[in-house]
C-alpha cells in the first residue's frame, strides 16, 4: 500500500532568498535543505507557504514580502502569481534582460571557457502585448458550471481562470473573458480542449480544436464572434493536418490560407499558415533579422547558406543583399512556403531544400558547395552535427541564432576548435517575463 503523504504545514515560514533558479524561482537554504520559492527574488526576506516537500528539497510560494528587492516591480498582469505562462513579471524588465545576458556569459564560460570579443547591446522591445502565437487550454468544469480558458497554473496541470493576458497581442489578450463566455455558450464546450492563436501584422486567426463534430449552432456562434472582429476562424477535428479555415471562405483570387508579416528593413512580406512556426515576438523579429544580416556583412557577390531556414524568415531578406541564398529545412511544406515567399517578393536568387539537418548530409548537392556566409537558427537541441561540417563550406562569417544558451555554448566550443573565433554575442528579449534566453553570436574564420 502506498505510504500516505504527510500534510503540508499551514503556517507561513520565513526564508532569505539567496539566488534565482533557472526557472525563475527564488532559492533559499533552510536547515541545510534547498527550498525553491515562487514570487521571490534574490536578496529578499519573505514569508512562504510550502507547496511540496521532498526528501532532498522543498517547494513553496511567497505569501508576504517582508523585505523587497530593489529589482521588484508590480506585475503588469493580475494573474502573474497563478498563471504559469510567465515566471518573472515581478522583476523589472531591465534586470530580466541583464540576468539573461549573465546566463549566456555563464554558459559560454562553462562549456568552452569562451567570451566574445564584443558584447552586443541587448535587443529589447515591448514587454507586454508582444506574443502573437499561443495555445490556450479550454476546460468545462461541470461541478462549478463554468468554463476555463487560459494557460496552465504554475506547477500543476490545472487551467488558470484568466480574465485577461498582458503578454498576448491585446486583440486577444484583452478579450479572454469574451472568449470564455463564448466557449461556455457552446453545446460542445466539454469537447473543446484547446484554442490556438496566430496573429500576423494585420489579422488574427483562431484555431478551435474539437474532439467531436461541431453542431451547426456552435459553428454559427463561433462565426458570429470572429466575423465582426475580422478574425480568421479555423477548425481542427483531428491532428494538425486536419486544420482548415471556415471563414473567410477562399475566393477565386485566394488559393491558400495565409497570414502575413513584414520586414520593413528589407521591404519584404512573408506569408505563413497559422500552424507554421514563426517567431512569437514580431517587434524583436523585425530587429533581429537586420541585426543578423548586418553581422554577416553580406556583399552583393556573396552566396549565403541559411540552415534551419523555416519559411524564409532570414532567407528572404538575405536574398535582397546577396547574389544567391540557399535555405535548408527539414519540412517539405516549409520548402514550398519558402518558394512561395520568394515569388511573392519577386526574388529568383534562392534555392530551398528539405533535409533533416541532424542526419548525414552526404549526397546532398547543396552540401557539396562553398559559401561566403552562413546563418544557423536551430531548435533547442542546437546544431552540433552541422557545426562539425563548417570547415567544408569555407564561410568567413557565421551567425548563430539560438533559443538555448547551453547548446549555443556547446556548439561555440566546437566552432572555435575548428578555426573560428567568437567575435560578438548578445541576448534578445524575445520572451519578456520568462526565463527563456534568445541569443545571437557572430563567428569569424581565423
Amino acid at each position: 500500500m502506498a505510504r500516505k503523504r504527510k500534510p503540508l504545514p499551514e503556517t507561513p515560514e520565513p526564508a532569505s532568498i539567496e539566488s534565482l533558479s533557472h526557472d525563475g524561482r527564488g532559492i533559499a537554504r533552510r536547515d541545510g535543505k534547498t527550498t525553491f520559492i515562487d514570487n521571490a527574488l534574490p536578496g529578499e526576506e519573505v514569508m512562504f507557504k510550502f507547496t511540496y516537500m521532498r526528501r532532498k528539497f522543498d517547494e513553496g510560494k511567497a505569501v508576504e514580502i517582508v523585505k523587497a528587492s530593489p529589482d521588484r516591480v508590480t506585475p503588469p498582469c493580475e494573474h502573474s502569481n497563478l498563471c504559469g505562462g510567465c515566471s518573472l513579471q515581478h522583476m523589472s524588465p531591465e534586470v530580466q534582460i541583464a540576468r539573461k545576458e549573465a546566463v549566456l556569459r555563464e554558459q559560454l564560460e562553462h562549456f568552452g571557457g569562451l567570451a566574445p570579443e564584443q558584447w552586443l547591446e541587448p535587443l529589447t522591445g515591448p514587454v507586454t502585448g508582444y506574443r502573437s502565437k499561443a495555445r490556450m487550454g479550454v476546460k468545462y468544469v461541470e461541478a462549478k458550471e463554468e468554463t476555463l480558458v487560459g494557460f496552465r497554473e504554475k506547477r500543476n496541470s490545472f487551467i488558470a481562470q484568466l480574465h485577461g493576458c498582458e503578454v498576448l497581442v491585446p486583440q486577444v489578450g484583452h478579450r479572454l473573458d469574451e472568449l470564455r463566455a463564448l466557449m461556455h455558450s457552446l453545446k460542445s464546450r466539454s469537447r473543446i480542449p484547446q484554442i490556438e492563436l496566430a496573429a500576423g501584422d494585420d489579422i488574427v486567426a483562431l484555431i478551435i480544436r474539437h474532439l467531436d463534430p461541431l453542431p451547426e449552432d456552435d459553428q454559427q456562434a463561433l462565426l458570429a464572434f470572429c466575423q465582426p472582429l475580422g478574425w480568421h476562424l479555423y477548425l481542427q477535428p483531428g491532428n494538425e493536418s486536419t486544420v482548415h479555415r471556415i471563414w473567410p471562405e477562399l475566393t477565386g483570387a485566394e488559393h491558400e490560407e495565409r497570414l502575413y508579416y513584414r520586414h520593413p528593413s528589407a521591404d519584404v512580406e512573408l506569408a505563413f499558415h497559422p500552424t507554421d512556426f514563426t517567431q512569437v515576438n514580431a517587434e524583436i523579429n523585425r530587429k533581429m533579422v537586420p541585426l543578423a544580416l548586418d553581422l554577416l556583412d553580406i556583399a552583393p557577390e556573396h552566396t549565403v547558406l541559411d540552415l534551419f531556414c523555416g519559411l524564409g524568415n532570414f532567407t528572404i531578406p538575405a536574398a535582397k543583399r546577396a547574389a544567391k541564398v540557399v535555405g535548408v529545412e527539414v519540412s517539405q511544406s516549409m520548402v514550398k512556403r519558402g518558394y512561395e515567399n520568394a515569388e511573392r517578393n519577386g526574388l529568383n536568387n534562392l534555392e530551398f531544400h528539405a533535409w533533416d539537418l541532424s542526419q548525414d548530409v552526404h549526397g546532398q548537392a547543396w552540401a557539396t558547395k562553398e559559401y561566403d556566409r552562413i546563418l544557423i537558427d536551430p531548435p533547442r537541441t542546437g546544431a552540433l552535427e552541422m557545426v562539425k561540417l563548417m570547415p567544408r563550406f569555407g564561410a568567413k562569417k557565421i551567425v548563430y541564432v539560438s533559443c538555448n544558451p547551453a547548446t549555443l555554448a556547446r556548439d561555440a566550443g566546437e566552432l572555435t576548435a575548428l578555426g573560428y573565433r567568437l567575435k560578438a554575442a548578445g541576448v534578445m528579449d524575445m520572451f519578456p517575463h520568462t526565463t527563456h534566453v534568445e541569443s545571437i553570436a557572430l563567428f569569424e574564420k581565423r
